[in-house]
C-alpha cells in the first residue's frame, strides 16, 4: 500500500493531463500503479478538507514563518505557470548540489498549502520542486506575465506584515534562492611579502530592482550593513553584518 499523499499526487497529476509514464516516475511507482488508481480500481484521494485550502479564498489561517520563507524563495528562483484545468504549479528551481534546500523547500510548500502535494522534477543541472493548485496566484500575487525584473513587483499590505513579523525567514528565502555565503579572499602586498587573508560575504543577486529593494528594506530591519558591491548585487561583508545574518541564513546545503 502505498501512502495516501502518494495516491493524492499521482491522481492530481492525472487530471491535469499529466501522461502515465510520466506520472509514475514523478511519483515514484508503477505504471500500473498509476493506471488502477485513475480507472478507480484502488482507494481515491480524500477530499474532506479540500473546500478550505487557500488561505486567502477561505480564511485558512496560513503558516505565516514558512510563507515568509517560500515568498522569498519564490521572488528569487521560482514561477507560477498556469497548466489545464485551472490548476497553477508553483516551481523552486534548486541546484542539484544543494539536497538540503531541496527539502527545505518542499516543506515550505507543504505547510503553506497543505491540502496540496510536493514533487520533485529532475532537470539538467538542477531539480524543480513543484506543487500544484488552482490558488498558488492568490498567495503569490506578484504572479505575471514574463520575467519578474521587467514588470512591477510590490508586496500586498498582507505580505508587507508577514514580511516585518517574520523578516529573518523572508531573508533566509532570498539567500538561499539568489545569495549565497562564501570566503572572499584578498592579497596585500608588504614590504616581506605577501599576505592573504579570508573572510566570510553574503552575496544576493537579482535583476529586479524592486527585488533588490525588498531585500535592502528587510536588512534594514534586522539592522544588517549592507552595500551594492554592483548594481544587481548586494553585499554583506562586515564582520558583525556577516554574524547577523549568520543568525538567519548561513551557508546553503
Amino acid at each position: 500500500m502505498y501512502p495516501q499523499a502518494t495516491v493524492n499526487t499521482a491522481l492530481h497529476l492525472s487530471a491535469i493531463g499529466v501522461f502515465d509514464r510520466e506520472n509514475a516516475q514523478i511519483c515514484g511507482v508503477s505504471v500500473a500503479a498509476i493506471r488502477n488508481w485513475r480507472s478507480g480500481r484502488r482507494r481515491a484521494p480524500r477530499r474532506d478538507d479540500r473546500r478550505a485550502q487557500c488561505p486567502r479564498c477561505h480564511g485558512r489561517a496560513v503558516d505565516e514563518p514558512a510563507y515568509a520563507y517560500l515568498l522569498g524563495l519564490y521572488l528569487g528562483d521560482g514561477h507560477i505557470v498556469p497548466a489545464p484545468r485551472g490548476v497553477y504549479v508553483l516551481a523552486i528551481f534548486c541546484s542539484d548540489g544543494w539536497p538540503g534546500l531541496k527539502a527545505a523547500a518542499g516543506r515550505a510548500m507543504s505547510a503553506v498549502m497543505p491540502t496540496s502535494s510536493v514533487c520533485r522534477v529532475q532537470q539538467p543541472g538542477c531539480t524543480a520542486v513543484k506543487s500544484y493548485s488552482k490558488h498558488w496566484p492568490c498567495l503569490f500575487p506578484q504572479h505575471g506575465p514574463g520575467r519578474k525584473h521587467r514588470r512591477k513587483i510590490e508586496l500586498e499590505e498582507w505580505q508587507i506584515l508577514i514580511v516585518q513579523k517574520y523578516p529573518g525567514e523572508f531573508t533566509r528565502g532570498l539567500f538561499h534562492s539568489d545569495g549565497c555565503r562564501g570566503m572572499n579572499r584578498v592579497r596585500r602586498r608588504l614590504a616581506d611579502g605577501d599576505r592573504w587573508y579570508e573572510y566570510p560575504r553574503y552575496f544576493f543577486s537579482n535583476k529586479s530592482k524592486d527585488i533588490l529593494w525588498l531585500c535592502g528594506d528587510t536588512l534594514d530591519r534586522l539592522g544588517v550593513e549592507w552595500r551594492f558591491s554592483r548594481p544587481d548585487t548586494i553585499s554583506v561583508a562586515r564582520r558583525e553584518a556577516v554574524a547577523r545574518l549568520d543568525e538567519f541564513v548561513g551557508p546553503k546545503y
